[in-house]
């Protein structure tokens, strides 16, 4: 079997796109197939408490991960909590820089650097940019970047834990079906059965057993060649892996363009990155995104679902006897 996706009318479709043979597929995890991590209020405090504070001695330690975690039920700020939905899927280490980069800009954290590189950093990554070699820093900047941002996502790691991811997890070991997206396993189960190679690209961490390796398989996405989902794919602690970069990886590794390949997910940066390899582009995002929905349209996204029940979604896919 092979599997060709066309636009429609009367369809979900935003952005048409001529008639596509699709043989392999990069989706996003969280928010766009699982919902155990609830990361956005989490790490907004963790963000908003880096620019209001600097980064003390004791940032990282026990007690000041316990007074976030307690503080990250309910919280919200205008800035952090924007910032955190506008750059959802860039590497995490992204977001962390952006809010040691802020507290630097504030004043709130003292460290030398050139104050107008800095700010126009600062509103790059806010537009979905990660990578920064073509501007000159201060070594002494770059060095304090490289040890306390690794820091500060340990740390965030550890609220996100405390506040939501662990016992969302150990529930979803009973109720799996509650934290996945609704047709989630349908969808890929669909295109596997028509031949397409399901990738998982995340930008949290990927370790085998641990994080988020741990719930993709509590979930039931089985992880191997020949399985629902063929690779896992993800960023460490230490390197930044912007998705862009990832998924160009995986295309060259297996010697695709980006015709041939869907790209879903509700982030920024996957998005970016399937329109820029000229993928169809899938955003799953809620009815009630607004801003997102706005912003993925600007970003050129060719269709956009609440989840994957939707028939006029499946109305879009032909299959085909090869």
């Amino acid at each position: 079997m092979s599997l060709h996706i066309e636009s429609a009318a009367n369809s979900p479709v935003v952005k048409p796109f001529a008639k596509r043979l699709i043989t392999h597929a990069f989706h996003d995890i969280d928010g766009t197939h699982s919902l155990i991590r609830e990361w956005v209020p989490i790490m907004s405090v963790v963000l908003h408490n880096v620019i209001e504070t600097g980064l003390p001695d004791d940032f990282d330690s026990d007690e000041n991960a316990e007074r976030l975690t307690k503080m990250a039920n309910g919280f919200h700020n205008d800035e952090t909590d924007r910032f955190c939905i506008e750059s959802a899927g860039l590497s995490a280490l992204t977001q962390m820089e952006w809010s040691i980069r802020r507290a630097v800009e504030e004043g709130t954290l003292k460290v030398d650097c050139d104050s107008e590189i800095n700010s126009k950093i600062i509103r790059l990554i806010w537009q979905g940019q990660e990578v920064f070699d073509n501007f000159s820093e201060p070594p002494e900047f770059t060095a304090f970047l490289e040890q306390y941002t690794p820091r500060l996502f340990k740390l965030y790691e550890r609220v996100l834990n405390g506040a939501c991811r662990d016992v969302n997890l150990e529930d979803a070991k009973t109720n799996p079906e509650k934290w996945k997206v609704d047709g989630s396993m349908a969808f890929l189960e669909f295109l596997k059965r028509n031949g397409v190679k399901n990738y998982f690209v995340t930008g949290a961490v990927v370790e085998v057993g641990m994080g988020m390796h741990e719930e993709v398989e509590t979930l039931g996405y089985n992880i191997g060649d020949g399985e629902i989902i063929e690779e896992l794919l993800g960023s460490t602690w230490t390197e930044k892996v912007p998705k862009n970069v990832a998924m160009q990886q995986l295309i060259d590794k297996l010697g695709l363009t980006g015709e041939n390949i869907l790209v879903i997910g509700d982030g920024r940066a996957e998005i970016s990155a399937g329109v820029e390899m000229n993928a169809v582009t899938i955003s799953r995002l809620p009815n009630d995104a607004t801003r997102q929905r706005e912003l993925h349209t600007e970003l050129g996204t060719n269709i956009i679902i609440s989840d994957y029940t939707d028939e006029r979604f499946f109305e879009l896919f032909k299959e085909e006897q090869s």
